[in-house]
């Protein structure tokens, strides 16, 4: 219930001060991305094995729900290429329909998460896991492109790597070169489409002059309307996806695919959107949305959605502020859809090939493969490895190992920056006399600085010598105060160290412990097993409890 209070969709702060020249502005910026949505919807769509008419009714349906709902005042939702290689994968093991019903799960996963204050956990996810996958992502959609780009005649690509580059392979003898003339056209009109006329998107050029192209010099290309039979001048009746809940559990992985891919890049967008507006968004806020629009899409014939970097970054760009902006973006597409849907059919599917190709290469960010030598060996192998592993299995493999070597390579870097180290007793704090060496002091000081987790525990091992009965250590003194945090394996390293000197009479002395270790001895019953008169605040108090000082000299 105290989720629920606190949902606020964006769009209701929104109309304070909300006048003309605002709607102006939105009004401008939802035109012009409703417009550059439609053929990235399209070939989203194509590309993942959906119809066009899919792609559309996602950007449309989630597009609305997201703008009106999301944490974000200029997110731009709807179908994106990072789906695309998972979507494909489903489309083709469990069908189109599972598709929906994958769909829809994995928005009852996102809502969750969003009412469950998940939505700042996902930031935890390392740079270089987002940016490995991003990458491996790129590569495939850009092979998932070659088949119409060149105009291949295979009947259907596998969805698993190898199997894929044999049947592009295989099928290169059957290269259409009006196709490859036609692609490469488009790719260097929308590569080379001048900054200045921004307000027409080049994808939205490409789009029109490679059709136009295509009918006028009657190129043997094969078209949204050879393929698909053009698209639906409307929106598909409402309808419940058929449900075998027997089939419900092995859609679970890919639904959960779905929803964490979902999660990532909407909150991704959110943030870059933020950078460029000087806002904040609400990420929990943001997975609510993105959740209730997942599981509304498929109720139309649309599959799964999420914020839109290239669509948000552009409606920034155009001067959309508010969410105003998003719903008009979604209008738009409607708009064109009930008016201008027969003209579909003509579109060939070169052309949107071609425009994935753009959005694939842009997407890879490919620039990073030449930075990695400024970076250390830990972050090169994690972005590696997570690009490798995307590429060639899935993305759930990926990110999965990706965390894992991250953990791994956080827990030895924390590890190497614990140290257990001996202090000088201070001044006036008596040895056992003239001359005699460190290690036949009876008072031992030691400082613990960093994190005493489960990774750096056996820092504390070599101090167990100090409690053999042989030993002339009588006291050992740890000062805390660098001690940032202790869990419950350093606990036990502790309580073992205590454990050990009591039994052979000697004694342990705690000085400056911080909140969080404190906490922990306290909750788990240390204090009393340590003496509340061992646990001190500084070391000089510690000392003069000992009866050798009554603290530091200077």
């Amino acid at each position: 219930m105290a989720a629920w209070t606190r949902f606020r969709p964006r769009l209701l702060d929104s109309f304070d001060g909300y006048d003309g020249s605002r709607f102006g502005a939105d009004l401008v910026a939802g035109f012009t991305v409703g417009v550059l949505a439609l053929p990235l919807a399209m070939a989203f769509a194509i590309a993942s094995g959906m119809s066009p008419a899919a792609g559309i009714v996602t950007a449309i349906v989630a597009g609305l729900v997201i703008s009106a709902l999301g944490g974000s005042r200029v997110q731009i939702g709807g179908p994106t290429g990072a789906f695309i290689v998972i979507v494909y994968g489903i489309v083709v093991q469990y069908g189109a329909v599972n598709l929906l019903i994958c769909t829809m799960m994995a928005g009852a996963m996102l809502l969750a998460m969003g009412l469950a204050g998940l939505g700042t956990w996902i930031r935890f996810i390392p740079v270089s896991v987002i940016s490995g996958f991003t990458k491996g992502i790129a590569v495939l959609i850009l092979l998932s492109q070659v088949k119409e780009f060149l105009g291949l005649e295979i009947e259907a690509l596998p969805a698993e790597f190898f199997g894929k580059v044999e049947a592009l392979w295989a099928g290169l003898p059957t290269t259409n070169p009006q196709s490859v003339a036609l692609g490469v056209s488009c790719v260097l009109l929308i590569a080379l489409w001048p900054g200045r006329w921004r307000i027409v998107p080049s994808p939205v050029v490409a789009l029109v002059a490679g059709t136009v192209a295509a009918a006028a010099l009657g190129l043997d290309v094969e078209t949204i309307g050879s393929r698909f039979g053009g698209i639906p001048s409307g929106l598909p009746a409402f309808a419940l996806p058929s449900v075998s809940f027997a089939e419900l559990g092995p859609l679970f992985a890919p639904a959960f695919t779905i929803a964490l891919l979902g999660a990532i890049e909407s909150l991704l967008s959110a943030t870059v959107a933020d950078n460029m507006i000087d806002d904040r968004h609400d990420p929990n806020q943001e997975l609510v949305a993105q959740g209730l629009a997942n599981l509304a899409a498929p109720l139309f014939g649309g599959f799964c959605a999420t914020g839109a970097i290239a669509r948000t970054s552009t409606n920034v760009r155009m001067g959309g502020r508010t969410p105003v902006a998003g719903i008009v973006h979604a209008l738009t597409l409607l708009a064109v859809v009930l008016m201008a849907a027969p003209a579909a059919r003509y579109i060939p599917l070169t052309v949107l090939s071609a425009i994935l190709i753009v959005v694939a290469w842009k997407m890879g960010e490919w620039g990073e493969f030449r930075e990695l030598r400024r970076y250390r060996i830990n972050y090169q192998a994690v972005l590696l490895a997570t690009f490798v592993l995307t590429v060639i299995f899935d993305l759930t493999v990926a990110v999965q190992a990706g965390l894992v070597l991250a953990a791994i390579f956080f827990i030895a870097r924390m590890s190497g920056l614990t140290r257990v180290r001996e202090v000088a007793l201070p001044v006036g704090v008596p040895s056992t006399g003239t001359g005699a060496t460190t290690d036949e002091r009876p008072v031992r000081l030691f400082e613990v600085f960093g994190s005493l987790f489960f990774g750096a525990a056996n820092k504390i091992e070599p101090l167990l010598a100090l409690a053999e009965p042989a030993h002339p250590a009588k006291v050992v003194v740890l000062d805390l105060q660098k001690l940032i945090n202790v869990d419950t394996t350093g606990l036990e390293m502790l309580s073992t160290l205590q454990r050990k000197l009591a039994r052979n009479g000697k004694r342990l002395l705690i000085a400056g412990a911080n909140a969080q270790p404190l906490s922990l001895f306290s909750r788990s019953g240390f204090v009393d097993v340590l003496g509340r008169e061992n646990l001190c605040a500084t070391v000089d108090e510690a000392l003069a409890r000992i009866g050798h000082g009554e603290g530091r000299q200077a």
